[in-house]
């Protein structure tokens, strides 16, 4: 079966590279007691939606200050920018690839195979006690919802709280599958409403607060995903119209104020200087066609496509005994390298299944001659392989592939339409052109063959056989 990567197999022998797949150890602070550690993932936010990586007309004054206690990272990649697949990755340490996660997965999906354990497992069995309050959407069946995955505390949706009755293109199908609001295992709310909707970042952020004052006295891991500033918008009557800038900006400053009660309650049980908090800015890009219910990227396009408007999204790392404050970063890691870094830093043991993330603390850290082990990050959009992003974070290899791109905007959380264009196989700069206007192909020959054969390797290994079915 012929497939869209045979069209740059025969530029790949201009190049053989071997690559070797290791982690190492990387040097970091040592520490009298095991850290805690606090897992914050937005579920569709934009990279300009929060200061100080953009200047939103709406204030973030919490995530400000986690900036200024902590190091921002510019160049920070999701290696599928669609929610499960996003998730998997983050919660694994493994591409898309090779779990066979892709898309968003709604009722009775499969989610994360048990073979690949997640972070939760990894953390659960090293003694911390884990807590996952938010959306999972990894799988909804009982051997894949966070209980069964290393999660003694949880709250939340199993997916998107789009996946509901109100849906506004196919509410008969998702009115028969209920969206229902779990706690520890159980259903608290059978069929989620509007009201249930508006208090979701509440109910996330009182749940994660209660969990850090339960667990003071002992190591914990807390994993919270927030649902929004995913459609459909809600807000609490805290914050609805106090942004002055319409719903999307009430939402991002409610979410603003969760971060800000976590890193309080870290504070406030004198746990701040023994707490690694990582505070990732989105799974993916904006979901551009819902316009003014959607955020703002600097970068080419935005959710579902494998451009820096998609991947690239923001994140800061806090952790006083050893990463720098008030600063920033143009290394590159990826959400792969999260669970590798974590079970490092904490004496977890690694799963015994592979896991495609490295230890990146050194890079974190900003140790001298640091430098990214992996030579690059796969992307992929769905089920297909599209592309590389070299491990610096420098260059960028797109196969030749089919995008999706807005040609209608859509208005008050109703969706417009997406036009589908074309890219030619084309390598892109990113130092100097991060917003991939200009195809440097046949510019750096000798690089785009390199991430041709990097690129090559990884289609091999993880997808070839399963386009050949």
């Amino acid at each position: 079966m012929q497939n869209h990567f045979s069209q740059i197999l025969s530029a790949s022998s201009l190049l053989f590279v071997v690559i070797l797949f290791s982690s190492c150890e990387a040097p970091k602070e040592e520490v009298s007691k095991r850290p805690n550690v606090v897992l914050m993932f937005i579920d569709d936010g934009a990279f300009d939606d929060y200061h100080p990586f953009g200047d939103p007309r709406y204030p973030t004054p919490h995530i400000e200050t986690l900036a200024k206690e902590g190091t921002s990272f510019l160049n920070f990649y999701v290696p599928q920018a669609i929610c499960s697949a996003s998730r998997a990755a983050l919660l694994s340490g493994c591409y898309p690839g090779r779990t066979g996660v892709f898309g968003a997965h709604g009722p009775n999906g499969l989610g994360l195979d048990t073979a690949y354990a997640t972070i939760g497992e990894v953390m659960k069995a090293a003694g911390y006690a884990t807590g996952s309050f938010g959306k999972w959407h990894i799988g909804d069946l009982p051997h894949t919802r966070p209980q069964a995955r290393g999660f003694d505390e949880t709250a939340g949706l199993m997916y998107s709280n789009d996946m509901w009755l109100h849906h506004p293109e196919n509410p008969e199908y998702w009115g028969r599958h209920p969206l229902s609001y779990w706690e520890n295992g159980e259903i608290k709310i059978d069929t989620v409403q509007k009201e249930d909707q508006t208090q979701l970042t509440t109910w996330y952020t009182e749940s994660a607060v209660n969990f850090i004052n339960n667990h003071k006295e002992e190591p914990f891991f807390l994993y919270v995903a927030h649902s929004m500033p995913h459609v459909p918008l809600f807000v609490s009557d805290k914050f609805e119209g106090k942004s002055g800038t319409g719903i999307y900006g009430d939402v991002m400053m409610e979410i603003d104020w969760s971060v800000g009660q976590i890193n309080q309650a870290l504070k406030d049980n004198g746990l701040d200087e023994n707490t690694i908090f990582i505070w990732i800015g989105s799974d993916n890009g904006p979901w551009l066609s819902y316009s003014d219910h959607a955020g703002i990227t600097p970068f080419r396009e935005g959710k579902g496509t494998t451009f820096e408007g998609g991947v690239r999204n923001p994140c800061i790392v806090k952790y006083p005994p050893a990463v720098k404050a008030d600063a920033f970063s143009n290394k590159a890691f990826c959400t792969i390298d999260v669970l590798p870094t974590i079970a490092s830093l904490t004496g977890a043991a690694l799963p015994k299944n592979p896991v495609d993330g490295t230890d990146v603390w050194s890079i974190i850290t900003d140790q001298p001659g640091a430098e990214n082990q992996s030579a690059y990050y796969p992307l992929s959009n769905g089920s297909q392989f599209q592309g590389v992003v070299s491990g610096d974070g420098k260059w960028k290899l797109h196969l030749k592939h089919p995008y999706r791109t807005v040609r209608i905007g859509g208005k008050d959380g109703i969706p417009g339409k997406y036009m589908q264009q074309v890219i030619d196989t084309s390598l892109f700069d990113l130092v100097h052109d991060p917003s991939e206007k200009g195809n440097v192909l046949s510019v750096y020959p000798e690089k785009a063959a390199e991430l041709i054969e990097l690129a090559s390797q990884h289609y091999d290994l993880f997808y070839k056989a399963r386009e050949e079915e």
